[in-house]
């Protein structure tokens, strides 16, 4: 294999990309679960800002499917520093396994007050995340800061796991800590004018006004499961839960289903990065 090939392969496991990235996996402990993801850079001048990780990983007699998009704003160094800890750090919290929320939101915080302490040499800047751990096939536990968001249908119903979080619906809580909403004409509502979310990862010059407390969902994979979606803003600015699930429920290929909702967002004229990551449950 020639050696652009090999890199090309190794950008599409770990989900890397300078423009466009594809990948997939499957469960080892369900030959009926597979992943697949797909990205594509914005029409901005700045370099791709969204990561992904999708990936199953063997933890002693346990299986946990890892996904997660990263959404990046003034910065692609936050989100890929997200890509890399995260998770460890998720997994590193003593009482994961049984109580996975709180690992979950403890994670996100020490996260959090890492990139900040380490603000210089992250830069500035921020990310959004949304992350999905899969426990043995049986159990789904989703995190999220910001405006990526995770969708399960369930015989074909689209059901919103996260929470989009917008400035106008936190404005009381920013304006409480001491921050103001703005709502220009022809602009969405901005934190202090400045961000479009209400909580991210990083932005230090903003963190007195933002909060990065997960929203946290929990949901059991049954029968009725058919796949979950997670995708940065990119797709659902422009495509509504159901009908992001209705576009890829005849889609058997977890990977092509995602680059089809990629490309139907592009479609409807997205101009922003785009990631999305689909899990099939056959």
């Amino acid at each position: 294999m020639a050696g652009k090939e090999i890199l090309h392969k190794m950008k599409e496991k770990v989900g890397l990309c300078s423009s466009t990235a594809s990948g997939k996996g499957k469960s080892k402990m369900s030959k009926n679960v597979t992943h697949g993801f797909h990205l594509v850079k914005g029409k901005s001048h700045h370099a791709m800002e969204d990561y992904v990780v999708a990936q199953f990983k063997q933890a002693g007699n346990n299986e946990l499917g890892l996904f997660a998009i990263f959404d990046g704003h003034l910065s692609h160094v936050i989100p890929d520093y997200l890509r890399l800890n995260l998770f460890d750090n998720i997994l590193k919290e003593p009482d994961f396994w049984k109580e996975p929320e709180n690992a979950m939101r403890r994670a996100y915080h020490i996260t959090d007050t890492t990139i900040l302490d380490k603000s210089a040499d992250l830069g500035r800047g921020g990310s959004t995340a949304v992350t999905a751990i899969l426990i043995n096939c049986q159990m789904l536990v989703v995190a999220n800061v910001g405006d990526s968001r995770a969708v399960i249908c369930k015989n074909g119903m689209a059901k919103q796991l996260s929470v989009d979080h917008e400035p106008s619906v936190e404005r009381k809580d920013i304006e409480n800590r001491g921050g103001f909403v703005s709502n220009f004409p022809g602009d969405v509502p901005r934190v202090d004018g400045q961000l479009a979310v209400a909580r991210a990862f990083g932005d230090k010059s903003l963190k007195k006004h933002l909060s990065s407390e997960p929203d946290i969902t929990k949901e059991v994979i049954d029968e009725d499961t058919e796949f979950i979606i997670l995708a940065s803003d990119g797709l659902w600015k422009v495509m509504s839960n159901q009908e992001a699930a209705d576009a890829i429920k005849d889609i058997k290929d977890a990977r092509l289903a995602a680059k089809h909702l990629v490309e139907e967002a592009l479609n409807r004229k997205s101009k922003d990065d785009i990631s999305c990551i689909v899990v099939k449950f056959q």
